[in-house]
C-alpha cells in the first residue's frame, strides 16, 4: 500500500464520481480507477459499490475513508511541524474565503514581509467551507457567514457597515440616512438569490417589513455599481472594500442595523502552522489599524 493510493481513495471518496476525481488529481481515469482497484485488493475488500458507472462508498469504504482521514491529517500536521521547526520562509498556508475583495491587499502586505510564504487560495460557498475545514485540507476560512461545526474558533476581524447606494442623480442622493422600510417601492439591483451575500442582504429587507422590487440580479459586485451608476435601481453596499465612486451616493442606514462581520475561522483540533498563526494574527492587526485611519 502507498501513500499516494491514500490520496487518491480520498479524492474519490470525497466526489464519488471517477473523472471529477481524476480531474482533481490531474492523472487519467484509467490510471485512477487502476489505482483504486490495486487498493481494494491490498485491503482485501471492495471499497465503492459499482453500478452502471457510477461508484459510491460502501460499509467498508466509509469505515477505511475515517481511518485515511486521520492518517493523512497526522501526516500533514507533522509536516506543518517540521516545517515551523524550519521558520516561516517554509510555512504554506491553505486559506478558504467567500470574498477576496477584502484579502487581496493585506495578501500582498504579507507577501511583501514575507515573500517565501506559500498560499493555496480556494474560493468557497460556506458549506464547502465547513467540509475543507472539518477534512483538514484548509488551514482558516475568511468569511462573514458563521460556520455551524463543533470545535471551531473564530477570531473577529471586521465590521462592515452595509449602506444604500444611489446614483447622484436620485431624489433619495440628499438625504443624510435613509431606513429600509422606506424603500419598498424602489427598483433594487441585488445578487442572484443562491449568493451567501444576497441571503444576508434578505435578512436585512425582511426585518424591514419589505419586499424589494429587484430590477436586475447579478453575480458581479463591479456590475451592481455599474448598474446603479446607470439609473437602473438602487443596491445595498458594502463599502469598505469598494474605492469611492463619484457617481454614487452611499447613504447610512438608520433601520435596521445592517451589518456585516468579518472572522477568520479555523478548526480547534487542527495544528495550525506558524505561518497560518502569524497571518492571522497580521489579518487582525492590518484591519484595526486601517479603521483607526
Amino acid at each position: 500500500m502507498e501513500l499516494l493510493q491514500l490520496h487518491y481513495f480520498r479524492t474519490v471518496a470525497k466526489w464519488q464520481h471517477m473523472t471529477k476525481a481524476a480531474q482533481e488529481l490531474r492523472i487519467a481515469q484509467p490510471a485512477l480507477s487502476k489505482t483504486i482497484a490495486r487498493l481494494e485488493e491490498d485491503v482485501g475488500v471492495p471499497l465503492f459499490d459499482r453500478e452502471r458507472g457510477r461508484i459510491r462508498l460502501n460499509t467498508f469504504g466509509k469505515a477505511y475513508l475515517e481511518r485515511v482521514d486521520k492518517a493523512l491529517n497526522l501526516l500533514e500536521e507533522g509536516q506543518k511541524v517540521v516545517s515551523d521547526l524550519a521558520g516561516m520562509e517554509h510555512g504554506r498556508i491553505h486559506l478558504a474565503t467567500s470574498t477576496l475583495d477584502l484579502l487581496s491587499e493585506p495578501l500582498g502586505k504579507f507577501l511583501a514581509l514575507h515573500p517565501d510564504v506559500h498560499f493555496q487560495i480556494t474560493q468557497a460557498t460556506i458549506e464547502e467551507m465547513a467540509l475543507l475545514l472539518e477534512s483538514g485540507e484548509v488551514d482558516i476560512c475568511f468569511t462573514h457567514l458563521p460556520i455551524k461545526l463543533p470545535d471551531i474558533l473564530t477570531t473577529p476581524v471586521l465590521k462592515e457597515d452595509i449602506h444604500v447606494a444611489v446614483p447622484r442623480t436620485h431624489h433619495l442622493a440628499k438625504h443624510t440616512s435613509v431606513r429600509l422600510s422606506d424603500l419598498a417601492e424602489e427598483s433594487f439591483i441585488g445578487y442572484k438569490e443562491d449568493f451567501p451575500i444576497q441571503m444576508l442582504y434578505d435578512q436585512f429587507f425582511q426585518k424591514a417589513g419589505i419586499t424589494p422590487k429587484f430590477a436586475c440580479r447579478v453575480d458581479d459586485p463591479g456590475s451592481i455599481q455599474k448598474l446603479v451608476r446607470a439609473g437602473l435601481g438602487i443596491a445595498l453596499y458594502g463599502c469598505i472594500s469598494r474605492e469611492e465612486d463619484p457617481h454614487l451616493v452611499m447613504l447610512p442606514i438608520k433601520h435596521p442595523i445592517c451589518q456585516r462581520h468579518f472572522q477568520m475561522i479555523r478548526h480547534e483540533k487542527r495544528y495550525l502552522s506558524l505561518a497560518a498563526r502569524k497571518f492571522c494574527d497580521f489579518i487582525v492587526q492590518y484591519f484595526a489599524e486601517s479603521l483607526e485611519k
